[in-house]
């Protein structure tokens, strides 16, 4: 029976990691944007993580995890005679290449660590069954790299831990390279193994050989991380000779940069309690309580406890801070002695509605609008309006001939005098000027239809496409409008558009 359930679980996990939506901009900004960039030659947009004169941002472990298998499918492309890979080719790649990380890593690493094969189907099933196992990790984000990382980590400490007999060389070696690739990842790695490692003493103490080769692996690592992120960043030749001298250490750079506390209020500061008590409840649903009230003590706990504790030392918290976390706990939590259908009901309803917003409807009309706007000739400027960030490296080659502008959440009224300005007078010459904005704003309705039907000066709207199954969160105005009144709209007017913009003078 359990069988059965993981394998439909599979499906809903393949299926959703091919569904177009979009949960931040940074899986797409920190990573493919770049990468995509490198190996296919597109233009590109570089966000400050990798444009800052101390940038903080490491292409190792990028390169690794999307830049081979890119490259890969450009020599087959190539090798079929097709050209240039088309990148929603590339995008999709890059959706089947974590989804099948998602599968083999993580629920291997699930199946290892468990302790009996009843705790295996369980851990197994309720991590499965997580709607953060179908989105968040089957995106493009470092944490979800992280994650793999964080538990093949934990895998290793407990080869090594158990296995008394033998040195323990070979895993002490996995253990080291891991270790420096997930630092290069994400600064916040070290946070959800330091506990765990510590377990690792008593071994190092009685054969100290195991540690010398994981200190002379984890050097080599990192001096290869260290060659890498300093051949992409500098602007002269990189030589061994001369690389302490211009070395880029992106972990150094990224903890500095976290330290200082303006830096972090330009991305939002929040209170030390975020992540217990908002960002962890929002990614566990019914299984936050089991958190304290039912689990069982096991290594992942404590790394899932100690992860919690550092990332609350900073002040800037995100719940995708947090993914790592999630397949910890669930792999360490019982089910309740009481209730337990009940339990089931809302962890099902939970994941089921959560996983359809974020797996489908979330930003979802933001890369279809894309891959349209890609094969869609006569295109000059585009103007995107209450959305998250288009990724630039979804037009391809074309992004260098055509204009695009973030307008991000700004008034109507200055959106109006922004377009204006941009376009020249008429109805008939040149390219095209789009605009891209949810069905849902209202501000437009006075914009749209006015083509033909009358001679007022201004700009005029012609819906050319949409795209019906996009819901964007930060429309929400409850203040305002009222809940019913905002969920009618945002709901019931749920899409995205794409109008042809006119001026009129």
């Amino acid at each position: 029976m359990w069988r059965s359930c993981y394998l439909l679980l599979v499906l809903v996990r393949l299926y959703l990691a091919l569904s177009p939506s979009y949960l931040h901009p940074d899986e797409n900004f920190q990573g493919p944007e770049v990468i995509a960039g490198r190996v296919f030659s597109y233009p590109i947009h570089k966000t400050w993580d990798f444009a800052a004169d101390d940038p903080i941002r490491s292409l190792f472990p990028l390169w690794l995890f999307y830049g081979c298998p890119l490259t890969v499918l450009k020599w087959f492309w190539q090798a079929a005679g097709r050209g240039v890979v088309p990148p929603a080719v590339a995008f999709y790649t890059l959706r089947l290449l974590m989804f099948v990380l998602s599968l083999v890593l993580e629920d291997r690493a699930l199946l290892e660590l468990a302790a009996s094969p009843a705790r295996r189907r369980l851990a197994v099933l309720l991590v499965a069954s997580s709607y953060v196992t179908w989105t968040y990790q089957t995106h493009t984000f470092s944490n979800s790299i992280e994650t793999l990382i964080v538990l093949w980590s934990l895998v290793l400490v407990k080869r090594i831990r158990e296995d008394s007999t033998r040195s323990g060389i070979m895993s002490s070696c996995a253990l080291a390279f891991i270790g420096v690739l997930g630092l290069f990842n994400r600064i916040t790695f070290p946070a959800f193994v330091v506990v765990p490692g510590l377990q690792l003493l008593p071994h190092f103490w009685r054969k100290p050989y195991s540690l010398l080769a994981m200190a002379l692996v984890a050097s080599a690592t990192a001096l290869v991380a260290i060659i890498v992120d300093t051949k992409f960043y500098a602007a002269e030749p990189v030589h061994l000779s001369s690389l302490y001298k211009m070395a880029v250490v992106t972990p150094l750079a990224n903890l500095r940069y976290n330290l200082e506390s303006s830096n972090l209020a330009r991305h939002g500061l929040h209170p030390h309690y975020q992540h217990l008590a908002a960002n962890l409840p929002q990614l566990l649903g019914p299984a936050f309580p089991l958190l304290f009230l039912s689990h069982k003590k096991t290594l992942q706990i404590y790394s899932a406890i100690s992860g919690l504790i550092v990332l609350s030392c900073f002040k800037h918290q995100e719940a995708r801070f947090l993914l790592p976390a999630v397949p910890l706990v669930l792999s360490s939590i019982r089910l309740p002695s009481r209730f337990t259908r009940l339990w089931l009901g809302a962890w099902i309803l939970f994941n089921l509605s959560t996983g359809i917003l974020m797996g489908i409807y979330h930003q979802g009309g933001v890369v279809p609008v894309q891959n349209w706007i890609f094969h869609r000739p006569g295109i000059d400027k585009i103007f995107w309006w209450k959305t998250y960030s288009p990724p630039f490296w979804l037009l391809g080659t074309r992004n260098a001939d055509i204009s695009t502008r973030d307008l991000m959440g700004m008034p109507g009224e200055e959106l109006d005098e922004t377009i204006s300005w941009a376009m020249d007078c008429g109805f008939s010459s040149g390219n095209d000027t789009l605009l891209v904005a949810p069905l849902s704003v209202n501000f437009l309705d006075a914009y749209v239809g006015r083509f033909g039907a009358s001679e007022e000066p201004g700009l005029v709207l012609e819906e050319v496409w949409r795209y019906r199954n996009h819901v964007g969160l930060d429309d929400l105005d409850f203040a305002e409008d009222g809940v019913w009144t905002t969920l009618r709209r945002v709901v019931g007017r749920r899409g995205l558009g794409v109008w042809r913009v006119r001026r009129r003078c």
